[in-house]
Protein backbone atom coordinates (compact mmCIF):
# COMPACT_ATOMS: atom_id res chain seq x y z
CA UNK A 1 0.00 0.00 0.00
CA UNK A 2 1.26 3.07 -0.66
CA UNK A 3 2.67 4.90 1.78
CA UNK A 4 0.92 8.82 3.40
CA UNK A 5 4.11 10.59 2.21
CA UNK A 6 3.90 9.22 -1.29
CA UNK A 7 0.50 9.48 -1.53
CA UNK A 8 0.73 13.22 -0.39
CA UNK A 9 3.40 13.94 -2.93
CA UNK A 10 1.60 13.13 -5.93
CA UNK A 11 -1.40 14.62 -5.04
CA UNK A 12 0.54 17.90 -4.47
CA UNK A 13 1.58 17.62 -8.53
CA UNK A 14 -1.48 16.10 -9.37
CA UNK A 15 -4.10 18.23 -8.22
CA UNK A 16 -2.63 21.48 -7.52
CA UNK A 17 -3.42 24.05 -10.05
CA UNK A 18 -2.68 27.68 -10.89
CA UNK A 19 -5.90 29.12 -11.67
CA UNK A 20 -3.62 30.23 -15.26
CA UNK A 21 -3.75 26.66 -15.85
CA UNK A 22 -7.46 26.58 -17.54
CA UNK A 23 -8.99 26.98 -20.76
CA UNK A 24 -10.79 30.22 -21.09
CA UNK A 25 -14.17 31.01 -18.98
CA UNK A 26 -15.87 30.42 -22.69
CA UNK A 27 -14.46 27.47 -22.99
CA UNK A 28 -15.01 26.49 -19.55
CA UNK A 29 -18.73 27.36 -19.73
CA UNK A 30 -19.31 25.37 -23.16
CA UNK A 31 -18.07 22.38 -21.26
CA UNK A 32 -20.25 23.27 -18.67
CA UNK A 33 -23.34 23.27 -20.92
CA UNK A 34 -22.28 19.98 -22.37
CA UNK A 35 -22.13 18.32 -19.28
CA UNK A 36 -25.80 19.91 -18.47
CA UNK A 37 -24.07 20.96 -15.21
CA UNK A 38 -26.04 24.10 -13.19
CA UNK A 39 -23.59 26.07 -11.03
CA UNK A 40 -24.52 28.24 -8.08
CA UNK A 41 -22.89 30.87 -6.22
CA UNK A 42 -23.43 31.51 -3.00
CA UNK A 43 -21.89 34.25 -1.06
CA UNK A 44 -22.63 34.47 3.15
CA UNK A 45 -22.62 37.39 4.65
CA UNK A 46 -23.22 39.96 7.75
CA UNK A 47 -22.36 43.95 7.85
CA UNK A 48 -20.29 43.61 4.25
CA UNK A 49 -21.70 46.35 2.70
CA UNK A 50 -18.70 48.14 1.44
CA UNK A 51 -17.31 45.17 -0.36
CA UNK A 52 -20.33 42.88 -1.28
CA UNK A 53 -21.89 45.01 -4.44
CA UNK A 54 -18.47 45.12 -5.94
CA UNK A 55 -18.03 41.62 -5.96
CA UNK A 56 -21.61 41.18 -7.34
CA UNK A 57 -21.03 43.77 -10.29
CA UNK A 58 -17.79 41.78 -11.08
CA UNK A 59 -19.10 38.25 -11.27
CA UNK A 60 -22.17 38.65 -12.56
CA UNK A 61 -21.62 40.84 -15.73
CA UNK A 62 -18.64 38.42 -16.32
CA UNK A 63 -19.82 35.04 -15.52
CA UNK A 64 -23.54 35.08 -15.36
CA UNK A 65 -24.07 37.36 -18.69
CA UNK A 66 -20.87 37.63 -20.20
CA UNK A 67 -20.07 33.73 -20.20
CA UNK A 68 -22.89 31.48 -18.61
CA UNK A 69 -20.92 29.76 -16.22
CA UNK A 70 -22.59 30.55 -13.36
CA UNK A 71 -26.55 29.79 -13.12
CA UNK A 72 -27.56 31.49 -10.15
CA UNK A 73 -26.20 34.16 -7.68
CA UNK A 74 -27.01 34.42 -4.23
CA UNK A 75 -26.47 36.11 -0.91
CA UNK A 76 -27.52 34.44 2.07
CA UNK A 77 -27.42 36.54 5.03
CA UNK A 78 -26.87 36.33 9.31
CA UNK A 79 -28.99 39.21 10.11
CA UNK A 80 -27.10 42.72 8.68
CA UNK A 81 -27.66 45.58 10.71
CA UNK A 82 -26.51 47.33 7.66
CA UNK A 83 -27.49 47.67 4.39
CA UNK A 84 -25.78 44.51 2.87
CA UNK A 85 -29.39 42.91 2.09
CA UNK A 86 -29.79 46.09 -0.28
CA UNK A 87 -27.18 46.89 -1.70
CA UNK A 88 -26.91 43.11 -2.94
CA UNK A 89 -30.28 43.02 -4.15
CA UNK A 90 -30.05 46.29 -6.04
CA UNK A 91 -26.84 44.84 -8.12
CA UNK A 92 -29.01 42.06 -8.83
CA UNK A 93 -28.32 39.07 -6.30
CA UNK A 94 -30.81 36.78 -5.18
CA UNK A 95 -30.99 37.74 -1.56
CA UNK A 96 -32.02 35.34 1.44
CA UNK A 97 -31.81 35.69 5.39
CA UNK A 98 -31.10 32.74 6.77
CA UNK A 99 -33.87 32.44 9.42
CA UNK A 100 -36.18 32.61 6.55
CA UNK A 101 -34.53 29.56 5.35
CA UNK A 102 -35.98 25.85 6.54
CA UNK A 103 -37.59 27.87 9.36
CA UNK A 104 -38.72 24.56 10.71
CA UNK A 105 -34.71 23.81 11.75
CA UNK A 106 -35.15 27.18 13.71
CA UNK A 107 -32.46 30.12 13.50
CA UNK A 108 -28.60 29.07 14.63
CA UNK A 109 -25.94 31.89 14.21
CA UNK A 110 -22.76 31.53 12.36
CA UNK A 111 -21.26 31.13 8.99
CA UNK A 112 -21.59 27.32 9.12
CA UNK A 113 -25.72 27.75 8.85
CA UNK A 114 -25.62 30.61 5.89
CA UNK A 115 -23.16 27.53 3.99
CA UNK A 116 -25.60 24.81 5.16
CA UNK A 117 -28.62 26.38 4.59
CA UNK A 118 -27.51 27.53 0.50
CA UNK A 119 -27.77 23.88 0.12
CA UNK A 120 -31.26 23.40 0.63
CA UNK A 121 -31.51 27.14 -1.09
CA UNK A 122 -29.90 26.99 -4.27
CA UNK A 123 -30.45 24.99 -7.06
CA UNK A 124 -26.75 23.73 -8.35
CA UNK A 125 -25.09 20.35 -8.64
CA UNK A 126 -22.22 22.64 -7.89
CA UNK A 127 -21.71 25.45 -5.52
CA UNK A 128 -18.73 28.02 -4.85
CA UNK A 129 -18.86 29.73 -1.76
CA UNK A 130 -16.67 32.90 -1.82
CA UNK A 131 -16.62 35.22 1.09
CA UNK A 132 -18.18 38.68 1.02
CA UNK A 133 -15.01 40.55 1.88
CA UNK A 134 -12.82 40.47 -0.76
CA UNK A 135 -11.18 43.37 -1.98
CA UNK A 136 -9.63 42.91 -4.52
CA UNK A 137 -12.41 40.59 -6.36
CA UNK A 138 -11.83 39.09 -10.20
CA UNK A 139 -13.74 36.69 -12.10
CA UNK A 140 -10.50 33.57 -11.37
CA UNK A 141 -12.34 33.49 -8.20
CA UNK A 142 -14.79 31.85 -9.52
CA UNK A 143 -13.30 30.34 -12.73
CA UNK A 144 -10.27 29.05 -10.71
CA UNK A 145 -12.42 26.94 -8.02
CA UNK A 146 -14.81 25.80 -10.65
CA UNK A 147 -12.34 24.35 -13.36
CA UNK A 148 -11.29 21.20 -11.71
CA UNK A 149 -15.04 20.12 -11.08
CA UNK A 150 -15.79 20.75 -14.42
CA UNK A 151 -12.41 19.35 -16.37
CA UNK A 152 -12.32 16.35 -13.93
CA UNK A 153 -15.26 14.34 -12.68
CA UNK A 154 -13.63 12.53 -10.17
CA UNK A 155 -12.80 15.96 -8.43
CA UNK A 156 -15.63 16.61 -5.86
CA UNK A 157 -14.05 19.62 -3.35
CA UNK A 158 -11.52 22.21 -4.20
CA UNK A 159 -9.89 24.86 -2.00
CA UNK A 160 -8.61 28.40 -3.00
CA UNK A 161 -5.12 29.04 -1.22
CA UNK A 162 -3.13 32.74 -2.38
CA UNK A 163 -0.78 35.27 -0.56
CA UNK A 164 -2.52 37.00 1.95
CA UNK A 165 -1.14 40.14 3.04
CA UNK A 166 -1.58 41.99 6.31
CA UNK A 167 -2.86 45.33 5.78
CA UNK A 168 -1.33 46.97 8.96
CA UNK A 169 -1.41 51.59 9.26
CA UNK A 170 -1.99 51.42 5.85
CA UNK A 171 0.91 49.16 4.36
CA UNK A 172 0.45 46.45 3.13
CA UNK A 173 3.02 43.60 4.20
CA UNK A 174 3.97 40.79 1.08
CA UNK A 175 3.51 38.00 2.99
CA UNK A 176 1.83 37.26 6.45
CA UNK A 177 -1.96 35.85 7.32
CA UNK A 178 -2.62 32.20 7.59
CA UNK A 179 -1.95 32.66 11.95
CA UNK A 180 -4.65 30.29 12.80
CA UNK A 181 -3.22 27.48 10.66
CA UNK A 182 0.05 27.73 10.89
CA UNK A 183 -0.40 28.04 14.94
CA UNK A 184 -3.14 25.53 15.45
CA UNK A 185 -4.46 23.56 12.10
CA UNK A 186 -1.28 22.74 10.78
CA UNK A 187 0.25 21.21 13.89
CA UNK A 188 -2.93 19.16 14.60
CA UNK A 189 -3.04 18.04 11.03
CA UNK A 190 0.27 16.94 10.84
CA UNK A 191 -0.25 14.59 14.18
CA UNK A 192 -3.55 13.23 13.12
CA UNK A 193 -4.67 13.56 9.61
CA UNK A 194 -1.09 14.26 7.70
CA UNK A 195 -3.01 13.81 4.17
CA UNK A 196 -4.43 17.28 4.71
CA UNK A 197 -0.98 19.05 5.86
CA UNK A 198 -1.29 19.30 1.69
CA UNK A 199 -3.27 21.95 1.82
CA UNK A 200 -1.74 25.40 1.52
CA UNK A 201 -4.45 27.06 3.29
CA UNK A 202 -6.92 24.96 5.03
CA UNK A 203 -8.84 27.46 6.12
CA UNK A 204 -9.26 30.00 3.19
CA UNK A 205 -13.17 30.45 3.08
CA UNK A 206 -13.35 29.97 -1.10
CA UNK A 207 -14.46 26.54 -1.89
CA UNK A 208 -16.43 24.95 -4.58
CA UNK A 209 -17.74 21.53 -4.01
CA UNK A 210 -20.68 19.10 -5.62
CA UNK A 211 -23.96 18.45 -4.26
CA UNK A 212 -23.00 14.92 -3.84
CA UNK A 213 -20.57 15.94 -1.33
CA UNK A 214 -22.23 18.54 0.42
CA UNK A 215 -25.36 16.98 1.19
CA UNK A 216 -23.48 14.09 3.11
CA UNK A 217 -22.05 16.07 5.50
CA UNK A 218 -22.59 17.95 8.84
CA UNK A 219 -21.83 21.61 9.46
CA UNK A 220 -20.36 22.85 12.43
CA UNK A 221 -22.20 26.62 12.33
CA UNK A 222 -19.41 28.32 13.80
CA UNK A 223 -15.51 28.82 13.22
CA UNK A 224 -14.96 25.12 12.86
CA UNK A 225 -16.65 24.48 9.55
CA UNK A 226 -13.86 24.30 7.07
CA UNK A 227 -11.61 22.27 9.57
CA UNK A 228 -14.64 19.52 9.84
CA UNK A 229 -15.03 19.80 6.03
CA UNK A 230 -11.44 18.69 4.90
CA UNK A 231 -11.58 16.13 7.32
CA UNK A 232 -14.82 14.66 6.67
CA UNK A 233 -14.72 14.77 3.14
CA UNK A 234 -11.26 12.87 3.46
CA UNK A 235 -12.56 10.46 5.75
CA UNK A 236 -15.28 9.73 3.17
CA UNK A 237 -14.26 10.07 -0.49
CA UNK A 238 -9.96 9.94 0.42
CA UNK A 239 -7.45 12.49 -0.89
CA UNK A 240 -7.78 12.21 -4.27
CA UNK A 241 -11.52 13.70 -4.09
CA UNK A 242 -9.78 17.20 -3.21
CA UNK A 243 -7.94 19.74 -5.79
CA UNK A 244 -6.40 22.94 -4.77
CA UNK A 245 -5.78 26.11 -7.07
CA UNK A 246 -3.72 28.63 -6.17
CA UNK A 247 -5.23 32.73 -7.03
CA UNK A 248 -2.59 34.63 -6.46
CA UNK A 249 -3.69 36.66 -3.60
CA UNK A 250 -6.55 37.80 -1.09
CA UNK A 251 -6.94 41.48 0.21
CA UNK A 252 -9.21 41.31 2.97
CA UNK A 253 -9.79 42.68 6.35
CA UNK A 254 -7.64 41.14 9.17
CA UNK A 255 -9.15 39.93 12.17
CA UNK A 256 -7.32 41.10 15.94
CA UNK A 257 -5.55 38.46 17.79
CA UNK A 258 -7.99 37.79 20.37
CA UNK A 259 -10.55 37.51 17.37
CA UNK A 260 -8.03 34.70 16.06
CA UNK A 261 -7.85 33.36 19.76
CA UNK A 262 -11.71 32.71 19.54
CA UNK A 263 -11.58 31.03 15.92
CA UNK A 264 -8.98 28.84 17.42
CA UNK A 265 -11.09 27.86 20.39
CA UNK A 266 -13.89 26.61 17.77
CA UNK A 267 -11.58 25.19 15.17
CA UNK A 268 -10.24 22.91 18.43
CA UNK A 269 -13.57 21.68 19.95
CA UNK A 270 -14.13 20.64 16.46
CA UNK A 271 -11.46 18.97 15.75
CA UNK A 272 -11.62 17.12 19.13
CA UNK A 273 -15.28 16.27 18.05
CA UNK A 274 -14.03 15.08 14.75
CA UNK A 275 -11.31 12.36 16.66
CA UNK A 276 -14.10 10.89 18.53
CA UNK A 277 -16.40 10.70 15.82
CA UNK A 278 -14.29 8.96 13.65
CA UNK A 279 -12.69 6.43 16.15
CA UNK A 280 -9.67 8.18 16.70
CA UNK A 281 -9.37 8.45 20.12
CA UNK A 282 -11.99 6.04 22.58
CA UNK A 283 -13.21 9.00 24.89
CA UNK A 284 -12.73 12.77 25.07
CA UNK A 285 -13.22 13.94 29.07
CA UNK A 286 -15.97 16.62 29.50
CA UNK A 287 -15.35 20.02 28.63
CA UNK A 288 -16.40 23.52 28.79
CA UNK A 289 -17.77 25.85 25.68
CA UNK A 290 -16.53 29.32 27.53
CA UNK A 291 -13.15 30.73 26.33
CA UNK A 292 -11.32 32.95 29.14
CA UNK A 293 -9.52 36.25 27.66
CA UNK A 294 -8.13 39.21 29.65
CA UNK A 295 -8.25 42.88 29.22
CA UNK A 296 -5.64 45.02 30.50
CA UNK A 297 -5.84 48.89 30.99
CA UNK A 298 -2.91 50.13 33.12
CA UNK A 299 -2.44 47.92 36.31
CA UNK A 300 -6.12 46.71 36.40
CA UNK A 301 -6.71 43.19 34.49
CA UNK A 302 -10.29 41.91 33.78
CA UNK A 303 -11.08 38.30 32.54
CA UNK A 304 -13.32 38.33 30.04
CA UNK A 305 -15.23 34.74 29.59
CA UNK A 306 -16.66 33.96 25.51
CA UNK A 307 -19.32 31.22 25.02
CA UNK A 308 -18.36 29.46 22.05
CA UNK A 309 -20.09 26.49 22.10
CA UNK A 310 -19.98 23.85 18.41
CA UNK A 311 -23.50 23.59 17.38
CA UNK A 312 -23.37 21.12 14.27
CA UNK A 313 -26.31 20.88 11.66
CA UNK A 314 -26.96 17.14 10.14
CA UNK A 315 -25.66 16.37 7.14
CA UNK A 316 -29.07 17.69 4.79
CA UNK A 317 -30.06 14.50 3.67
CA UNK A 318 -31.39 13.75 6.64
CA UNK A 319 -33.35 17.14 6.88
CA UNK A 320 -36.98 15.52 5.07
CA UNK A 321 -37.45 19.48 3.52
CA UNK A 322 -34.41 18.55 1.57
CA UNK A 323 -35.11 15.12 0.57
CA UNK A 324 -38.61 16.14 -1.02
CA UNK A 325 -37.06 19.03 -2.59
CA UNK A 326 -34.17 17.58 -4.13
CA UNK A 327 -34.39 13.25 -4.18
Amino acid sequence: MMDSAMKKGDWLKNNTYHHSDFPTVAELAEEKRKQGLSISLCIPSLNEENTIGKEIVLLRSELMIRHKLLDELAVIDSGSSDSTREVARSFGADVYKSSEILPKEGEMKGKGENLWKAIYQLEGDIILYLDADIKNIHPKFAYGLLAPLILRPEIKYVKAFYERPLIMSGSVRPSGGGRVTEILVRPLFSLFFPQLTAFLQPLSGEYAVRREVLEQISFPVGYGVETSHLIDVLQLFGLEAFAQVDLDQRVHRNQATRDLGKMAFGILQTFLKRLKKHDMIAELPETGAVLRQFQSQGTEHRQVEHDIPVTERPPMLEVEAYRKKFK
